[in-house]
């Protein structure tokens, strides 16, 4: 008899961190530099101390650049805010890294749809 998969203790927690994130996002950061953005995943380390968080960012590439700036000043409120919100030991180090597979997942569409 086979047993049901057991999840990892970093993947419940990915998910809990990236909704802690947007929420921080959406509500508490007013950063005009940051755009619109969609928040891909979190993928945390084994020792919790560091946290990949991929977002995808609309716009052209000033724009890119300019959420990314301001996401990477935010990044030291936002682990302080996770570091309340959380009961851990240690609040992850957050690292925004861009994330263009939505963009090019667009792309090749648009390519197919072409083709018809």
């Amino acid at each position: 008899m086979e047993r049901p998969r057991q999840f990892k203790r970093t993947d419940r927690l990915n998910e809990v961190i990236k909704k802690e994130i947007w929420e921080l996002i959406l509500r508490e950061i007013k950063d005009p530099r940051i755009g619109f953005i969609t928040l891909t995943r979190v993928v945390l380390s084994d020792d919790l101390r560091q946290a990949k968080v991929y977002v995808s960012i609309y716009g052209k590439e000033e724009e890119k650049k300019e959420t990314c700036n301001g996401l990477k000043s935010a990044s030291g409120f936002i682990r302080g805010e996770l570091g309340k919100r959380l009961n851990l030991r240690y609040t992850p180090k957050i690292d925004f890294i861009m994330d263009s597979s939505i963009e090019y997942g667009s792309h090749i569409s648009q390519i197919l749809d072409n083709l018809k």
